[in-house]
């Protein structure tokens, strides 16, 4: 494939349902007669290895470990008061 894969060997990813997992490459397997493009994920946690379709990322929920700002900048909101709607709650 010539596009550029958002994953390379090494990188750090989140998968929902099972957590942090390391990419160890890309393989292609031939799965029910189609030539798949596939990312191989470690979880060294759970003890496993996943396969996931190149093409699938984005639907999987796949993604990149959040940087150190972006996770200051969540926990900072997360730590502010809420803010209370002085509407009535059939209005909302």
């Amino acid at each position: 494939m010539a596009s550029k894969l958002p994953f390379s060997k090494g990188d750090y990813v989140v998968y929902p349902t099972h957590g942090v997992g390391k990419v160890l490459g890309v393989e292609r397997q031939e799965v029910a007669g189609f030539d798949l493009q596939l990312f191989v994920i470690s979880f060294a946690a759970e003890k496993m290895t996943l396969r996931v379709p190149t093409g699938k990322v984005k639907e999987s929920g796949l993604r990149k470990l959040s940087s150190r700002d972006k996770m200051q900048t969540a926990m900072t909101t997360l730590k502010g008061r809420a803010r209370a709607k002085r509407t009535m709650w059939s209005r909302r």
